[in-house]
Parts: C-alpha cells; structure tokens; sequence
C-alpha cells in the first residue's frame, strides 16, 4: 500500500551538496501565484535524495535530470525580480539544500541588488531541526530565507486544502523570527 512507504531519512550531514549536486535546475517559472505568497519567480533545481513516495515532481529528484545553471539564466531570474509586482523567489526541487551552491549565487545576489525588498521562500524535505544540525552551506542558505516549508511530504498524512503544502506534517516557518528567537515561529499568514 502507497501510504505504508515512507520517504528516506539521512543522519546529520549525510547528504552534502558539494557531493550530490550537479548544479542543474529542473525548470523556472516566472510570474506564478502558486509557489508562495504573491507573484513569484521560481527555481525548481533538480536532485533530491528524499523520494518521497507521491512526490509531485518526481523526475526533478535526478541530479542530472533539466538543463545547467547559467549566468544568462541568473541574469533573467534578476531581472524578473525587478517588475515591481514581484514579491519574491521561490527556491524548489528537487531538493534546494542539497543544492545550495546554486541557490546561495541566487539568494545573494537578490539580496545585493534588492536588499529585503524581495522576500525568499524555499521549500525542502528537511525539518527545521534537521537543519540545525546541518553543514555550514544549508545553514548559510537557511539564514538567508524568509518563509521555510519543512518536512517531507508524507502520503499518509497528504491533504491538498492546505496553504502551500502537500501534507499535514510540513510547516510554514518564519525563517528570521524563529533564528531570532531560538524556537520554530510559524509564518504570520498562516490560514490552514
């Protein structure tokens, strides 16, 4: 039975970016009101190690799986975050954290050229506090975050009304708050 399967489970910093990634994003969509709060431009990397069973976007867990990261791709994703209707980036998969080497480039070029003008979602299979115990690079790549969906999706516990997840166990975190205050904040939006 499907909902009997479970995603896998890695020890703190088993899975390392610097290993695992082959810098290549499954797709990019610009201007969607799907992936987060508002109109965003979302990067969909590719390669995950989670497989969560019923993952909706299964063929992006191949790291080889979708096209390079380019400069000119770079160059395009700024350049859409500067309409001034965009509210942010979005950061998918795949798996980000384990391709942090692409989305740190990203995040922190939006953060030179837009400050926080311009807010950063991700989404990952990770828990807040897997992360924790994470290597320097997902935890430099956390900080620069605003809202966090953790966990992995989970078939058994899957409920599509919900707010920006597939599942039940996943959370919307506020990223500065909760690193600010040492304990999880959820996301102030938060409707269900």
């Amino acid at each position: 039975m499907a909902s009997k399967k479970l995603p896998q489970n890695p020890q703190p910093q088993e899975w390392q970016a610097s290993e695992l990634s082959q810098l290549k994003i499954a797709d990019y969509k610009p201007f969607n009101f799907v992936d987060g709060e508002g109109v965003r431009n979302s990067l969909y990397v590719s390669g995950c190690q989670f497989a969560c069973p019923g993952c909706y976007n299964k063929i992006a867990q191949n790291f080889n799986y979708g096209q390079p990261y380019t400069q000119e791709l770079e160059d395009q994703i700024i350049a859409d975050l500067a309409e001034p209707y965009v509210q942010g980036l979005t950061l998918l998969g795949g798996e980000p954290f384990l391709n942090t080497q692409v989305c740190l480039a990203l995040v922190r070029r939006l953060r030179a050229e837009f400050g926080h003008t311009k807010d950063v979602w991700s989404w990952t299979g990770y828990t807040w506090d897997e992360l924790q115990q994470e290597t320097p690079d997902k935890l430099t790549l956390l900080s620069e975050l605003d809202v966090l969906v953790d966990g992995r999706f989970l078939l058994a516990q899957k409920d599509l009304t919900l707010q920006f997840r597939g599942s039940a166990n996943q959370r919307i975190i506020d990223v500065q708050q909760s690193l600010s205050q040492g304990k999880v904040v959820l996301w102030a939006n938060l409707i269900k």
